[in-house]
């Protein structure tokens, strides 16, 4: 009885106390008691623990998932998304409360009944036993958005062989609606699809392309083209070929570009016609290979040059050489009738 009136004084004193306080300090309260509510769910909350940077929502035929990719460019599934998703009622930090298994670990709601164990790889074990931890607007956990397919290879295969109890039928059922939606070469780029990070991941691919292959001193001219890729090229063009300086037609530039330097990564060549641009007598002032790196983008362009020009070499006219061409590089086209804007290569 004490206890209970104890209880009850306490209660009108919080309310008497918070009825004085002015609206500027009850929302500093609120402030503080959420932060410790945050550090209590998530442990150190330092600079270490990576942030979500672009959340957003997976969608998989019915199913939503909460996603994100971390600043340090993890793709990561929400622990509660992921559970909700297999049809499990809890998520979030419920892992943290299941029991530990004989080797220690513990693993998510939705895999930690003992029939499932045989069917659950070590590595995928370890990862499902340390979810990541990230910021985001509120404390959150989560998995490697790779790891989704092997969850549900897991519960796939225990249905295969006859190892599921009835009430974990629906488990399998939600992973194959899961696997139909997913392949393990395609989460990556669901989750930057779905997330926005689409975009800013293209631009900094590109942005690291560059950085390996353009210099940044212009190098000084050397041959790079051997004179039988030019031999081999006016031959099957019909061209007359005489040496050392054989008279080269306009249209040699565009087809260099588009049998070398075109093949190499996208967005290559334009930063280089961008840096070389064509001058007022239509050609430009130094060739483009003196603009690319000597340890990746000179090998590279080598390596292009000895693959055309044995191309060449193996074709007994032009068509059958951008036949050849074509299947030797699938995404490449050989134009004829082309305007010629100056000597590119």
């Amino acid at each position: 009885m004490t206890k209970s009136m104890d209880s009850t004084g306490a209660a009108k004193l919080a309310r008497k106390r918070a009825a004085s306080l002015s609206p500027e300090r009850r929302q500093e309260i609120a402030r503080e008691a959420a932060k410790e509510r945050w550090n209590r769910e998530i442990g150190d909350v330092s600079n270490d623990i990576p942030k979500a940077e672009f959340p957003g929502e997976l969608e998989i035929g019915e199913l939503t998932i909460p996603c994100a990719v971390l600043d340090n460019g993890m793709r990561v599934l929400s622990e509660r998304g992921v559970t909700q998703a297999l049809g499990g009622k809890r998520g979030g930090s419920h892992w943290k409360r299941q029991k530990a298994l004989p080797d220690g670990t513990r693993l998510p709601v939705f895999l930690s009944a003992t029939n499932l164990a045989p069917f659950i790889r070590p590595s995928l074990r370890m990862a499902l036993s340390n979810p990541v931890r990230y910021k985001g607007k509120s404390a959150g956990f989560g998995y490697e958005a790779t790891l989704i397919p092997e969850i549900c290879e897991v519960l796939l295969e225990a249905r295969r062989k006859k190892a599921l109890a009835p009430s974990q039928e629906h488990l399998a059922e939600r992973a194959e609606v899961l696997m139909g939606g997913l392949a393990r070469v395609g989460i990556i780029a669901l989750v930057d699809a779905a997330t926005g990070y689409e975009k800013v991941r293209d631009r900094a691919e590109l942005r690291r392309i560059l950085e390996a292959y353009i210099s940044k001193e212009l190098l000084p001219w050397s041959r790079r083209f051997p004179s039988e890729f030019y031999e081999e090229m006016f031959r099957l063009r019909g061209w007359s070929y005489s040496p050392p300086q054989p008279k080269r037609p306009r249209l040699i530039g565009k087809l260099t570009n588009q049998l070398v330097y075109d093949k190499l990564p996208r967005g290559v060549l334009g930063e280089l016609k961008r840096l070389n641009p064509v001058g007022r007598t239509g050609r430009r002032q130094h060739k483009f290979h003196q603009f690319l790196t000597g340890d990746v983008g000179n090998p590279h362009l080598a390596n292009q040059i000895l693959a055309v020009t044995t191309l060449m070499k193996a074709a007994p006219a032009w068509g059958a050489f951008k036949k050849m061409f074509a299947r030797a590089f699938p995404d490449g086209q050989i134009e004829m009738d082309l305007e010629v804007d100056g000597e590119d290569y």
